[in-house]
């Protein structure tokens, strides 16, 4: 059949994606959550699905409205275990499930009353260990009650802990609970045991030792989003007894227990009040600790600070990290070398999973020219690719360029099958959010804005890793501390300039959008050149004073910015969008939505305003009941079409 056409907008929504995946014993199953739309709700739904390897079979564990979420097979293999939703809509809670494959399927045997958020099994299968956050406390009830609903800002926090369930009391309480002769059914009840305090730190992570005698617990003080001030504690299960390590840093949730139990792995950053400055910070990222002899072992230091440590088999530590424009996977052993599991540079692993002797290994893997897929032991047991059979597909190359500042930068071109390197091409530069994280050369990885179909449409599309993007060494990674916008503005229009000069793209002919750190540079591209003809501000920052009060994470701005915008007020004023607001003469699309903490929409409304006062075109775009990002296939869908719509009239 002839490729006639791109993927359309609405195939790009269709695309389904995965996530959470856990892999039996010996191999034989596999399970994993599939993401898809269901359009007559405007919802994305998540399921569990299983994949027996002997029968060669995928299937579900729930459908339709009833989703589910974070499998984990017991280590003997004979239960799922998986997360799903119980309560009324705005009011549901996550709690554990099991299914077995002869004597029940789905039933509930957690009832945490503010949820689950996370679960391990006990290494001998007896039992699961989650942590969930502590109950609404009875003097804010009788508070409610008297006076109606109000909160002290920064002092009340609802922190997690940890909790233990026994397997066999699970399973009879559940069986009670749900009956096959109904007129005999019991309440469900709450049966677990709750081993720490709330009260003394809230735990983000943890993991169990091979005996079940230890919890390694990485904690903050509070469940704020903002706390960084981490600890690494070993818990002593049967004491309920804490010994806190001496690690001076500040860790990631990750943290992975040895097969002996003797030592521990997790992901750590340098702890400085000047985070983000060049030559700061040292290289480091994967530490290994020895908790008999009581200090660090192994510094893993030659990879960018993105290393995810999973789990640690007898054959080593298997982590995933990012290297420039691809993900990577591979076993550390114990003296720091790497065993590359999968080290293909045109690839992408998203998550993994591997049983406790190494041999078999399950992950999801973005490729070139295929959609996400998951793979078993390296052989591909999805076929979502399918949705590319008989299109035209865009062209990714990967191109680099130098800055005035001696920066190299990378980036990703996205081209027409047909491209022709003598004629000049309208320009869209998409820049991805984080900063941390970077854009890669995968076929619609990005679902907010509309790659193929701007190729389709006769554009071609760079994507830049400007300064401050994950996966390029942490010089790379710090080189925006107190110079964001400024130094990413250099990196955008070197990029373009580049272009430019070869002869491909047309200098009156350029556009530039992005969501969040994205659209806040857009922003400041908006008030820094005329070179463009149209800009897309999605999620982004105007002014970081208004950011700064308003946000859920004000730690990122004093990271980035190296103090308060009370301690210097000049940083703030030089990186905002708005102190050069009145240079401003492009048109811009601003796209937010109207629930976002993390960049609340006063950010949106002052960009806006200024624009409108200045008789510059512009046009504010708010979604209702949307955060930092869209969650509905349908908001997917306007975002990319108002995209399209606005570059398709003011650059083609």
């Amino acid at each position: 059949m002839e490729k006639i056409r791109y993927t359309t907008i609405d195939e790009v929504v269709e695309i389904p994606g995965f996530q959470s995946i856990s892999i039996g014993k010996a191999g034989r199953y596999a399970a994993y959550v599939k993401r898809a739309p269901d359009w007559t709700e405007n919802a994305y739904r998540n399921h569990v699905w299983i994949y027996d390897v002997e029968g060669k079979k995928h299937y579900p564990i729930t459908k339709g409205k009833n989703e589910s979420t974070s499998p984990l097979w017991a280590p003997n293999c004979s239960y799922l275990a998986y997360m799903a939703e119980v309560g009324e809509k705005d009011k549901s809670k996550n709690q554990i499930f099991l299914k077995t494959f002869d004597e029940f399927n789905g039933v509930q045997i957690t009832n945490s009353k503010e949820g689950v958020i996370s679960y391990k099994w006990a290494p001998d299968g007896s039992g699961i260990y989650y942590t969930a956050a502590e109950p609404e406390s009875e003097e804010i009830k009788k508070r409610k009650e008297e006076y109606g609903d109000f909160e002290h800002i920064d002092k009340e926090y609802k922190n997690s802990y940890l909790c233990y369930i026994e397997l066999n009391k699970a399973i009879e309480m559940a069986l009670k609970a749900n009956p096959k002769n109904t007129s005999e059914k019991e309440e469900t009840k709450d049966i677990a045991v709750q081993l720490t305090n709330p009260k003394d730190f809230s735990i983000r992570g943890f993991d169990i030792s091979s005996d079940g005698g230890k919890a390694a617990l990485v904690c903050t003080p509070t469940s704020d989003i903002r706390d960084e001030d981490t600890s690494l504690y070993i818990f002593d299960i049967e004491a309920k007894k804490v010994n806190k390590l001496d690690m001076d840093g500040i860790l990631s949730s990750d943290v992975v227990f040895s097969p002996e139990g003797s030592k521990i792995a997790f992901s750590i950053t340098p702890r400085n009040s000047e985070f983000y400055k060049w030559n700061v910070i040292d290289d480091l990222i994967l530490e290994t600790y020895d908790l008999e002899k009581d200090k660090e072992i192994i510094k893993f230091s030659k990879l960018d600070r993105s290393i995810t440590p999973i789990s640690w088999t007898s054959k080593g530590i298997l982590g995933i990290w990012q290297d420039r424009t691809s993900c990577k996977i591979g076993l550390f052993s114990d003296n720091g070398e790497i065993l590359y599991i999968y080290n293909d540079d045109m690839s992408y692993i998203d998550s993994a999973a591997i049983t406790e002797d190494g041999e078999n290994i399950a992950y999801i893997k973005f490729e070139e020219n295929r959609a996400e897929e998951v793979y078993l032991n390296n052989i591909q047991i999805t076929n979502e690719s399918k949705i590319y059979e008989n299109k035209l597909l865009s062209t990714k190359e990967i191109i680099n360029w130098n800055t005035k500042d001696g920066l190299e930068i990378e980036g990703v071109l996205s081209k027409p099958q047909d491209f022709d390197p003598n004629r000049k091409y309208p320009l869209l530069v998409v820049i991805h959010g984080g900063p941390t994280w970077a854009s890669f050369p995968f076929l619609n990885m990005n679902k907010l804005y509309p790659i193929e179909q701007f190729v389709e449409n006769g554009f071609i599309v760079l994507e830049p890793n400007y300064r401050g993007s994950s996966g390029y060494g942490n010089k790379f990674l710090t080189a925006n501390f107190r110079m964001l916008g400024v130094g990413d503005y250099e990196d955008v229009i070197s990029g373009v300039d580049m272009l430019i000069e070869k002869g491909i793209a047309a200098s009156e002919k350029v556009g530039v959008m992005g969501w969040s750190q994205g659209g806040y540079i857009s922003a400041f591209c908006a008030t820094h050149s005329n070179r463009f003809k149209a800009i897309s501000v999605g999620a982004g920052i105007s002014n970081w004073i208004t950011y700064y009060v308003n946000t859920d994470i004000t730690t990122f701005t004093r990271s980035y910015l190296g103090a308060t915008p009370w301690e210097d007020p000049e940083i703030y004023a030089k990186t905002s969008p708005m102190t050069y607001i009145k240079t401003a003469c492009t048109p811009t699309l601003i796209q937010h939505g109207d629930r976002d903490n993390r960049v609340p929409v006063p950010n949106a409304f002052e960009l806006y305003r200024a624009l409108q006062d200045l008789k510059v075109e512009s046009n504010l775009v708010i979604f209702k009941d949307m955060a930092h990002s869209p969650q509905k296939p349908g908001l997917h869908k306007a975002i990319m079409e108002q995209n399209l719509r606005w570059f398709m009239e003011h650059v083609k």
